[in-house]
């Protein structure tokens, strides 16, 4: 199996998201045979609710599908590192790898603050991949949080 890597259509979820006025954070879950399951973009303002992040949705709408609350196997394409929030459900979900873009030092869950999949109480671990397409999520995060601010 060749890897392929489904970040620009989660990077096309982000855009999105911004243009909607929400977070640009977008999400991608494929299949272990690299079969785009779900994508979605952060939709918190317009749900009204604070865990309509995209990883969660996308989680939702492939467990769903599945008949199952585990996704084994499965890859999660993320623009930015996923929060605490997030980094549980991937671990309950069984998510076998998390291929993300851009850091978040302030509210990241994976790599920074409360580092989720190393806590001992981690049902679940899920190998990370990094930095993938980290300069465009950088880029698109600057650009929403710039433009709010000014």
């Amino acid at each position: 199996m060749t890897f392929r890597s489904h970040m620009d259509t989660a990077l096309a979820e982000a855009r999105a998201a911004a243009a909607r006025g929400e977070v640009p954070v977008g999400a991608v879950l494929a299949d272990p045979a690299g079969r785009i399951l779900a994508q979605a973009g952060n939709r918190t303002r317009e749900l009204s609710d604070p865990t309509a992040h995209a990883e969660i949705l996308v989680l939702r709408e492939a467990c769903a599908a599945a008949g199952s609350e585990r996704l084994p196997g499965h890859v999660l394409y993320v623009t930015l590192e996923p929060c605490a929030m997030c980094a549980a459900a991937i671990a309950a979900a069984r998510i076998a790898r998390v291929v993300y873009g851009a850091s978040d030092p302030k509210s990241g869950g994976v790599a920074h603050g409360a580092r989720v999949f190393c806590h001992p109480q981690a049902h679940h671990a899920p190998e990370v991949i990094d930095g993938i397409a980290a300069p465009e999520a950088e880029a698109l995060l600057r650009g929403f949080f710039a433009a709010r601010r000014g």
